[in-house]
């Protein structure tokens, strides 16, 4: 297994970053700059699924399907992505003294893959946590 992690602070509350994670607000920021996205299915719960199409700026259409391992409001979601590469990301929100801090820990199960897939993954978490912000923003 390997983990990527980053964080942000965010002039935003708790409440305020949390309420972007609904279907349609998260559909605005989820993914790498450039990209957009198609949701079948987007159940924001423990057990719930997700399923989308990612669209890349280049025209390929990425298939995803996730499940939400873990969701407490407005502290905590954690998806499993279900096909490769699997991995788990984990998004935990606290309050700080700028609004709150959003740590963002993604764990692959493999980490030949990780490895292999780092030049892309690291920047694109950041690119999509800059969306988030704008969103909250």
């Amino acid at each position: 297994m390997k983990t990527f992690n980053t964080s942000r602070e965010i002039e935003a509350s708790v409440e305020q970053v949390f309420a972007a994670f609904i279907p349609e607000r998260l559909a605005r920021w989820w993914g790498p700059a450039g990209f957009s996205n198609t949701f079948h299915v987007c159940e924001v719960k423990t057990g719930g699924k997700w399923s989308l199409i990612m669209h890349a700026p280049n025209g390929i259409d990425y298939p995803n399907e996730f499940l939400f391992t873990e969701v407490v409001a407005p502290k905590k979601v954690v998806v499993q992505h279900l096909q490769e590469p699997k991995f788990s990301l984990a998004i935990n929100l606290s309050p700080s003294s700028k609004g709150t801090l959003l740590t963002w820990a993604q764990t692959f199960e493999s980490s030949d893959v990780a490895d292999k897939i780092e030049h892309i993954v690291v920047p694109a978490n950041e690119e999509n946590l800059d969306k988030l912000v704008a969103e909250v923003m």
